[in-house]
């Protein structure tokens, strides 16, 4: 390799933007892609080869195959490259899809086109290794609100359930893994990521404001402690993962012998733990190891077993620390330390998120802790933000998902604080990318900056993945920041995204889900609802305890912002309900405003 190349290792996490392109390489050479990923390159940075893993022979075999061709037939090479970086420059985005009003009915189909995915049997979606993709179980639960629709809420409370027992989630010390590797969530691929927990932090805090189930609440909680135990820095950032191996082999932290459950415990507890987990001295994964998950939830077992429930949730929770105890003494996956900019503002709302749920100002505390953390070491005074942060050091101008999700973040911290310096630090930033990532021949952004280093091509960012898409994030971002500034321009490039793609979302379900979700706002139309006076945040927190995933609030007791003008009554904290913009009455509890919005509704 050093003999024949310049070989340049790339952190994917850390310039996505170069990964795009060449993920979209080895996707039109062999139509699929995946990681690792290989290409070859000529000097000037265009492809002319690219391929995912390869065995050693293979290997060997293919760099001398790219040697022996680059020296004897350049040519070959040389129009090779000129191919496929005209494929991956093409532009298919000309024009808008559809110059028509955005309807219920592409909101019903897109909602159609994701259940016929799920897995109703196991939850998730059809077919492995399964991802978890947060936004598409997100959009179930907005559905089944706006339209009272079970079956929705029944695919998502089925995936909900499946998770928590899975051996995806760590039964010990909390948080998930990346996906599963089979289609019950029983064996993860080990890997931890930020992304994936701070989505599902919020994902389960919903859950529980919907249904009021404990086990999600206590999932998102044992999520947050999990979080700030393992991937907390001491200045307010979060690190990006935990590594799936260590010692060499993959998942050996989190798994366990039958003999080791039995040293731990006390011999009457442990023959109730091994049950409950299914532990067994064959191993129920590999030759004497076991993956802790569950078949049947606590208040089921306790059935089954003949145990009162209440004192099985006692015993549970005195083993499970007692194994994590034990765990400790093991040799810990490698932490990646990075700290990027994307993933920890979806902390920030995994805990605003939970702040709202369980109304326990510990989470408010950690959102503002990351959010000043963010504030103060990746964004600067002309909004311009940075992606990484490691050892002291900023790194990498921001791409679109950092500035989209930050974004959005912030709007998340005003809601609850009313604090208008969050929503004005959204602004800025929102600024910031329609003047730099602004593409105005397709009403859509750039997933680089115009100010971003010069790669053989600019892409845009479209569709949900396990991180929602960065065009449909900004969408949103776009969206309230036009309500709650009474920013028409805002309001338009969101409803010109929307359609955009409107003909993609309404037949590629999940990898469309968080679009989907923005048309539910749209053509249900979005409540404002201000709460003015000097108790106004207590009072939002009473009412944002309810999932209420078609609303936004704003208030205080001070009138800085256009939807608050004229709002104010002496003495009293009063409560208006708003539609485009035209209020009611105002009420002065909860319980009048909430009735309101049914009427408006």
């Amino acid at each position: 390799m050093n003999a024949n190349f310049v070989c340049i290792k790339v952190d994917k996490e850390e310039r996505p933007d170069i990964d795009r392109i060449y993920m979209e390489a080895v996707q039109l050479l062999t139509g699929r892609g995946g990681w690792p990923l290989n290409a070859f390159a000529l000097p000037d940075g265009r492809p002319f080869y690219a391929a995912t893993y390869l065995p050693p022979n293979r290997w060997t075999e293919l760099l001398n195959q790219m040697t022996f061709l680059f020296h004897t037939g350049y040519e070959r090479v040389l129009a090779a490259a000129v191919s496929l970086t005209d494929g991956i420059q093409k532009n298919s985005l000309q024009g808008l899809s559809d110059s028509n009003p955005v309807t219920p009915k592409e909101y019903f189909s897109a909602y159609e086109n994701l259940i016929n995915t799920i897995d109703f049997r196991f939850g998730g979606y059809e077919g492995t290794p399964k991802f978890i993709m947060p936004a598409g179980i997100e959009f179930l639960l907005q559905y089944h609100y706006l339209t009272g629709d079970m079956k929705a809420l029944d695919a998502a409370r089925i995936t909900l359930d499946a998770l928590a027992k899975g051996g995806i989630y760590d039964q010990i010390g909390g948080g998930f893994a990346r996906y599963s590797t089979d289609q019950f969530w029983k064996v993860p691929h080990f890997e931890k990521m930020l992304y994936d927990n701070a989505q599902l932090i919020t994902l389960y805090s919903h859950a529980y404001q919907l249904t009021n189930k404990m086990d999600y609440g206590e999932i998102a909680e044992q999520t947050i402690l999990f979080a700030e135990r393992e991937l907390l820095q001491k200045e307010g950032g979060f690190y990006a993962s935990i590594d799936a191996d260590s010692e060499h082999e993959e998942g050996k932290f989190y798994v366990w012998t039958k003999q080791e459950i039995e040293s731990v415990l006390e011999p009457q507890i442990a023959e109730i733990i091994l049950r409950f987990y299914q532990i067994t001295t064959i191993g129920n994964w590999e030759s004497g190891k076991n993956i802790l998950h569950c078949t049947i939830d606590k208040s089921g077992f306790s059935i089954e077993n003949g145990i009162p429930v209440n004192e099985f949730e006692v015993m549970l929770k005195k083993a499970k620390n007692l194994l994590l105890e034990r765990r400790k003494s093991r040799i810990r996956p490698a932490t990646d330390d990075k700290i990027l900019t994307s993933w920890n503002a979806l902390m920030i709302s995994g805990y605003v998120n939970a702040y709202k749920a369980f109304g326990k100002e510990k989470y408010l505390e950690g959102a503002i802790r990351t959010a000043w953390f963010i504030k103060t070491q990746m964004l600067r005074d002309s909004g311009l933000l940075y992606r990484v942060y490691k050892d002291g050091q900023v790194s990498t101008k921001a791409f679109l998902d950092d500035y989209a999700l930050l974004a959005e973040s912030f709007i998340d911290l005003y809601e609850v604080t009313f604090d208008p310096g969050w929503l004005n630090l959204s602004h800025l930033m929102t600024s910031y990318v329609v003047s730099h990532f602004h593409d105005p021949d397709n009403c859509l952004f750039f997933y680089t900056s115009d100010q971003a280093e010069n790669l053989i091509a600019r892409k845009h960012d479209l569709s949900d993945n396990v991180i929602p898409a960065s065009n449909s994030v900004f969408a949103n971002v776009l969206f309230k920041l036009g309500i709650l500034l009474e920013n028409t321009g805002y309001t338009q490039m969101a409803e010109k995204m929307i359609l955009k793609v409107k003909e993609e979302f309404t037949r590629q379900g999940v990898y469309y889900a968080n679009w989907a979700m923005l048309l539910g706002k749209m053509v249900n139309s979005t409540y404002e609802v201000v709460i003015s006076g000097e108790n106004a945040m207590p009072v939002s927190l009473v009412m944002q305890k309810r999932y209420l995933p078609t609303t936004l609030f704003a208030g205080g007791s001070s009138e800085n912002l256009p939807l608050l003008l004229n709002r104010l009554i002496d003495n009293k904290t009063v409560i208006y309900v708003c539609k485009n913009k035209v209020c009611n009455y105002p009420v002065y509890s909860v319980e009048d405003a909430l009735a309101l919005m049914k009427q408006v509704n």
